[in-house]
């Protein structure tokens, strides 16, 4: 902006860039979610639910029935 007015070279001038900005609709660390204190984890293969433990990740606990490593649900 040569002139201080907003004009010069083409794709300098304001409201231009990639950055969106704060509150620009990131998806949070390393783009993640958290899916709450609450819930359930199911397991993939027979289907089981168990209540979801506060710090303690699904995907650490083993299905009841069949064994298997258990998700969010």
């Amino acid at each position: 902006m040569p002139r201080g007015d907003g004009t010069g070279p083409r794709g300098q001038g304001p409201g231009t860039g990639r950055g969106m900005g704060r509150g620009g609709g990131g998806r949070g660390l390393r783009g993640g979610f958290a899916a709450g204190p609450g819930g359930d984890c199911v397991c993939p293969s027979c289907g089981e639910r168990v209540p979801h433990q506060t710090g303690s990740p699904c995907f650490d606990l083993k299905c009841p029935k069949c064994g298997a490593t258990m998700t969010r649900g």
